[in-house]
């Protein structure tokens, strides 16, 4: 069990986002096709194959959300399968769920799961070797508990089918523009491994992985629903805030695993929003 932190000095400051090594800020911009080759290299198990030698993952945060629309667009395949079939409400949004999960190879659950055991840590060197560690804790496994069960409790309750698939698409890809908002925001907490490896997006490849976030929201949801929309990007914004603020403060930074449970939380904020708004 982590030891708890409540008694211990946090870490000190670390090197600010501007002085992170492998920035891509000043990396030309490669063209969206070429960058959502990238992000759907390392963001899901689909065999495509990238440039070699890679650029920096900071370089292609631009088709995050696309990517995060072809995730979105296999659960939603999915659900509409299961739903044809007249299986129960809740077991069709488990299976569009799990779809998502293996077409992304469960990357951002995995990196939830680290970011829970690693927030228990008493100090930050504690904090990131648990995040190393392979094994996953008790706080790891009621955070994806906690994360599955709402992910499925809240599409089972979206409306009828084509809201429901309307709804994974949008929080699947307005969940992953928020991956680059924290890397900006944010440095990498070591000196070396993903976080540091990906490098830091310039503000206008953040701009426009947001806009592009943002837009495929709207564009699913639809005008018709845009209080619910504007509420979804909102709710989807004050998560990435709190959560950078919390890594900062218990991690000195980002992590690939902190970009992945991010996502997971945006994601949850997204689906609730759309939920609860008229």
């Amino acid at each position: 069990m982590p030891e708890s932190a409540s008694n211990l000095p946090e870490s000190p400051p670390v090197t600010p986002a501007s002085e992170s090594i492998g920035s891509a800020g000043d990396a030309p911009l490669l063209g969206l096709w070429t960058e959502c080759r990238l992000a759907l290299a390392f963001l899901t198990v689909l065999p495509v194959r990238s440039a070699e030698p890679p650029p920096p993952l900071a370089a292609a945060v631009r088709g995050f959300p696309l990517v995060g629309v072809v995730v979105g667009l296999a659960g939603a395949a999915v659900y509409a399968l299961a739903d044809l079939l007249t299986l129960a409400t809740s077991i069709s949004a488990l299976f569009a769920v799990g779809a998502m999960v293996l077409l992304a190879g469960g990357l951002h659950e995995d990196g939830l799961a680290d970011t829970a055991d690693g927030l228990g840590g008493g100090d930050r060197e504690t904090r990131l070797a648990i995040m190393r560690d392979s094994r996953i804790g008790t706080f790891g496994v009621l955070a994806l508990v906690f994360a599955v069960t709402l992910r499925v409790s809240a599409i089972s309750f979206a409306g009828f089918a084509d809201e429901v698939a309307l709804a994974i698409i949008a929080a699947s890809a307005g969940s992953r523009a928020c991956m680059p908002a924290l890397m900006y925001m944010l440095p990498a907490a070591r000196g070396d491994g993903l976080a540091h490896d990906a490098g830091r997006p310039d503000r206008r490849r953040v701009i426009d992985a947001g806009a592009l976030g943002g837009a495929a929201i709207i564009g699913t949801l639809g005008w018709s629903a845009a209080f619910a929309a504007f509420t979804a990007i909102a709710a989807a914004a004050l998560v990435t805030f709190l959560l950078g603020a919390l890594f900062r403060r218990r991690f000195g930074g980002y992590t690939g695993d902190t970009l992945g449970a991010a996502q997971q939380a945006a994601e949850i904020a997204i689906l609730i929003a759309f939920l609860v708004t008229p």
